[in-house]
């Protein structure tokens, strides 16, 4: 029965690593598209918080800060 279920493991195995694969690959895109467009860091405010709030925490935590600042007083005087 042990010879049947390895070919099963591999299975899920490889499917496992790829899911973790284009996770962090995902979350690298995603990341750098927040730090280069202002404009799609305010999509992301209006769709994702919590997300785009993640990012204001990783980059504050790396010593940038200023960035958040930034971004909310440009939306705010795009709005009057």
């Amino acid at each position: 029965m042990s010879r049947s279920m390895e070919p099963t493991a591999k299975k899920i195995f490889k499917g496992v690593l790829l899911a973790e694969l284009v996770g962090v690959f995902g979350a690298y895109f995603l990341f750098k598209k927040m730090e280069t467009s202002q404009d799609f860091r305010q999509t992301m405010s209006r769709r994702f918080p919590f997300i785009l709030e993640a990012y204001y925490k990783s980059i504050e935590h790396s010593g940038i800060h200023g960035i958040r600042e930034q971004d909310q007083e440009k939306w705010l005087s795009g709005k009057s």
